[in-house]
């Protein structure tokens, strides 16, 4: 069987969350007798084909991005004729509007599938224009996948355009590198860079400083909690938060900046919990609560009606709280540094359910069976 990814940006292009996403479908369908290719734009697509472990990437040119919406050009159409004709099925990853104008022009024939990851939140005004061609795109699409129970149930264009018997819930997931082969002074070397003891406990903050990351209500629950803090990443909320923690004093909250795969591994085994205190629903899912999981990881999130609190279930893998509430994520992050032993259970919790839910295996049968299905119809 073969597949064609239909998005925006990939790999080698900077990285992101989604185009995660899509490589670990991809892989994990792979192992299953799916042939991935990925079509995508870059401003500098050259060279404009990349031989990758998860399939071939195809690159054409990207003339714009107002919006975040990279625009392309007719060889654009052309390609993307030429890679549906070759596929059995195609898989569009939403939101992406020029993708909606490479199904319109592409007259697609074949069966096709959509990953929905997230409502169009903060361009209002695009999503006002687009929005006819996004309903019309929706309503055509063999089947349309929601990544979490709460998107599906909550999403209001999902439950506009899309049938009960064309949605379905395939969760995100990752394939397990827990136990990666890594340098054997890998955390002694991050535990000096960032000033931390050996064995100190410390909740760990990981992915892009964006505006929706809830990283405001972090700095300002951080003097509550009697731990460290390290704030993973990079991205355009570094120099407010810089600000915020010192306006604060929240001497405890380290700014680690962008970090290599074997320091994030390294953050990851040696954390106490997971912080994602995201405030609005453009955190469609949070891989990083996944890969917390994977590594045995309880996790404190916020609730905003989209998959992370699919992903961290309250009370059993970690705490669930009120999103920018820095008195109630102050006390959830309080009681992991107080009771280790919770800590551990609700980390060995959330590493089952992480196997069940949102293991590499569990996302390419899924994906597999979704595919053959679009197919016999």
């Amino acid at each position: 069987m073969r597949v064609v990814h239909v998005y925006r940006t990939y790999f080698p292009d900077p990285p992101g969350g989604l185009q995660e996403a899509i490589r670990q479908i991809a892989l994990s369908t792979r192992e299953r007798g799916v042939e991935p290719r990925i079509l995508t734009l870059s401003p500098t697509p050259t060279p404009s084909v990349v031989e990758r472990p998860e399939g071939q990437v195809v690159r054409e040119k990207s003339w714009a991005a107002p919006a975040s919406c990279d625009l392309g050009g007719p060889c654009a159409v052309m390609k993307y004729r030429q890679m549906a004709d070759w596929a059995d099925v195609v898989h569009f990853h939403f939101p992406w509007p020029f993708a909606d104008v490479l199904h319109l022009l592409g007259r697609t024939k074949k069966p096709t599938v959509m990953t929905y990851h997230s409502d169009i939140v903060r361009q209002k005004l695009l999503g006002a224009v687009y929005g006819p061609l996004m309903r019309r795109t929706l309503r055509s699409m063999s089947a349309v996948v929601a990544t979490s129970p709460a998107y599906a149930r909550t999403s209001e264009a999902l439950a506009a355009c899309v049938s009960k018997e064309r949605l379905k819930t395939i969760p995100l997931g990752i394939i397990d590198y827990r136990d990666e082969l890594q340098p054997l002074d890998a955390q002694r070397k991050l535990d000096s860079r960032l000033g931390l003891a050996p064995g100190e406990p410390y909740f760990l903050a990981l992915g892009v400083l964006r505006y929706y990351k809830g990283l405001h209500t972090l700095v300002e629950a951080a003097r509550h909690v009697r731990a460290k803090i390290v704030i993973a990443g990079s991205g355009p909320e570094r120099e407010r938060l810089a600000a915020l923690a010192r306006e604060h004093g929240a001497s405890n909250v380290v700014f680690a900046g962008q970090v290599t795969h074997e320091e994030k591994v390294a953050l990851l085994k040696g954390c106490r919990a997971m912080v994602l205190p995201s405030h609005l629903r453009s955190e469609a899912f949070g891989m990083v609560l996944v890969e917390a999981a994977m590594f045995g990881k309880p996790m404190v999130c916020c609730e905003v009606g989209s998959g992370t609190s699919f992903v961290n279930e309250d009370g059993v893998t970690g705490f669930v709280v009120p999103p920018e509430a820095p008195q109630k994520l102050a006390a959830a992050m309080k009681q992991l540094v107080v009771d280790e032993a919770l800590a551990r259970k609700m980390g060995a919790a959330a590493r089952e359910r992480y196997e069940r839910l949102f293991s590499g295996p569990a996302l390419g049968d899924a994906y597999q069976a979704l595919y053959d299905e679009v197919l016999a119809a």
